[in-house]
């Protein structure tokens, strides 16, 4: 594979943010000028002008590794397994956010929307899905969105469907990814509702999930947390789902069923 020069990726980076020349040149405090020359090749940037750069660009940690190597520079980010001991007091932070949100469902996921922990709260979500979607590891976005998945019994589904791809599509746009290039083309694969159904009202201030199972109806909104200044990899591309009732017969359902 074919690696671009660092200063042709730095163009795409800016043009992805939809930045001019001028713009991020003022941004970063350097000359036109110079990043011109950057850009086009005419200029070796430093080490240190490529992570500045890409700080004002607010490239990912993983895409910064990318453009140190383009350069011929090490890597300066590293990538552990989230079960690594360096990682063990951030891993012991997200068990116990995990576990602190029950009886109510909490995930961490990656990059790419894989499960890697879980509360295993509400295990009643998972009604009639197939197999194969819980083996690990779980992919959120196919578990909710495969015919064989969640997506039946998801009442607002062109909602919510048009809600994930949205994330899913600005995630690519902004790191054209080939993983998630796949995801995205998998994921606009499966059978789309004819029509939209169950659309939150025009003043809900977010867009609930709402999935039926067999004790009856449940609404949730969901927040995401994510490290602040984190330093690994894994870390920096981790991000904690937590799901909260979104009405009172929600909150009374769950109570019932984790009695």
């Amino acid at each position: 594979m074919t690696v671009q020069p660092v200063g042709s990726q730095l163009r795409q980076w800016r043009q992805r943010r939809h930045l001019s020349q001028l713009d991020l040149a003022g941004d970063a405090r350097i000359s036109a000028r110079h990043l011109s020359f950057v850009e086009t090749g005419r200029s070796q940037p430093s080490r240190e002008m490529i992570l500045h750069l890409a700080e004002q660009l607010e490239v990912p940690m993983r895409e910064r590794n990318v453009l140190l190597v383009a350069a011929g520079y090490a890597p300066i980010f590293s990538e552990r397994n989230l079960n690594d001991p360096a990682l063990g007091p951030a891993r012991a932070a997200i068990d116990a956010i995990i576990e602190s949100q029950k009886p109510y469902p909490c995930f961490a996921i990656d990059r790419y929307w894989n499960v890697v922990a879980s509360n295993s709260a509400l295990q009643e979500l998972y009604e009639g899905v197939a197999e194969e979607l819980l083996k690990p590891p779980v992919n959120g976005m196919r578990l909710t969105l495969h015919p064989d998945g969640m997506a039946p019994r998801v009442e607002n589904l062109g909602e919510w469907r048009a809600h994930l791809l949205h994330q899913l599509r600005e995630r690519v746009e902004l790191t054209a990814d080939p993983k998630l290039i796949a995801l995205q083309k998998e994921m606009l694969s499966y059978p789309a509702p004819s029509a939209p159904t169950h659309v939150s009202p025009g003043d809900a201030i977010v867009i609930p999930f709402k999935v039926r199972i067999k004790a009856g109806l449940l609404s949730f909104f969901t927040t995401t947390m994510v490290f602040g200044s984190p330093v690994d990899v894994t870390l920096s591309e981790l991000a904690i789902e937590s799901f909260f009732p979104a009405d009172d017969a929600t909150r009374a359902l769950v109570k019932k069923l984790s009695a």
